[in-house]
């Protein structure tokens, strides 16, 4: 049974961001990234997915303005994939969000078509109820086009 716990402690924040986007060279890969999350897991909301004891996903949230807070970052580790804990991990922090008050999520991801894994992203994002809001070509690189998906948190 997968168990959804909010984290408080900044090294356990870390580690825990560490281990798994560490195991997901796919999508996390450069390195001078990765260590960016790890370091910005620290001041910001952050969940848990657990298999017993073992940490097997997180997200956690970065405010971007003060009615729109953006899921910076997700992982769950590969042998867990398509087992609906992305989904219990974001439909904790949604509640979490809207609780604070939050009137939009957001998330950025590299646009649907460009490669097959982000695709697979695209559409887990898509399946959440995200909407296409823009995409910045260049945001990131001609390479990775930045695709914006938004969310209303208000009924």
């Amino acid at each position: 049974m997968i168990l959804i716990k909010q984290i408080e402690d900044v090294n356990e924040k870390k580690m825990i961001t560490r281990k798994i986007l560490e195991s997901l060279p796919e999508w996390f890969g450069i390195s001078e990234v990765r260590e960016e999350y790890i370091e910005k897991s620290a001041d910001n909301l952050f969940l848990t997915a657990y298999d017993k004891d073992n940490p097997v996903g997180f997200l956690y949230l970065y405010e971007t303005g003060k009615d729109t807070v953006e899921l910076y970052v997700m992982g769950i580790l590969k042998a867990y994939h398509r087992k609906g804990i992305g989904k219990s991990l974001f439909e904790s922090v949604k509640e979490k969000a809207i609780a604070k008050g939050y009137s939009f999520i957001q998330v950025k991801t590299v646009q649907m078509g460009k490669y097959d894994e982000y695709d697979k992203t695209n559409q887990f994002y898509q399946s959440l109820g995200f909407k296409e809001f823009e995409v910045f070509p260049t945001l990131w690189d001609k390479w990775n086009p930045c695709q914006i998906y938004v969310m209303s948190l208000k009924a």
